[in-house]
């Protein structure tokens, strides 16, 4: 009996300890950015010091999520809209084999650059698992903001206005 209980209250703490580090990892906004490499389709690499003054917009995704689907034209708009404004998106294709993604991308363009999960260490450091999920960074290299599950225009919108990038005039009068 007291072998059960010294393996039962081993469990509960491995079960509080994994939820408690999952709810830590969730919640990131203000820290850091983890330092991070990613090399997109085309052949361009982004790390750390490369975006340094930038705001950058991971975007994780998967060529099964319909939710992904149906906010990449509106992410793609944005990225174009803010471009001018030192937005740099990255797409995140997250597990998925390459010829996959570049069958999907062929039937589903994107304008974005498209990071491939072999040639980055992104979808690890985030914790991405359910899909998309949205991580930006701000000029100074911080978490500016995260989004976990599509939110719409108005949602990436918000997190742009809290890394310092303003949406347009029409939008503020909401």
């Amino acid at each position: 009996m007291a072998a059960r209980c010294v393996v039962f209250r081993r469990l509960l703490m491995m079960v509080f300890a994994l939820t408690s580090l999952s709810a830590f990892a969730a919640d990131e906004t203000g820290q850091p950015a983890p330092r991070f490499r990613a090399k997109t389709t085309a052949g361009d690499q982004y790390n750390n010091a490369s975006i340094k003054g930038k705001v950058v917009l991971f975007e994780f995704w998967t060529t099964w999520c319909k939710y992904c689907e149906e906010e990449a034209e509106l992410v793609d708009d944005i990225a174009k809209e803010f471009s001018g404004k030192g937005l740099i998106v990255l797409a995140v294709d997250v597990l998925e084999p390459d010829q996959k993604v570049k069958k999907y991308l062929a039937e589903h363009p994107r304008s974005v650059p498209i990071v491939l999960t072999k040639d980055t260490n992104l979808a690890a450091m985030y914790n991405a698992q359910s899909y998309p999920i949205y991580v930006l960074i701000d000029r100074d290299g911080n978490i500016a903001a995260e989004q976990r599950g599509a939110g719409g225009e108005r949602s990436l919108r918000r997190m742009l206005k809290q890394a310092g990038i303003e949406a347009k005039e029409e939008e503020s009068n909401e």
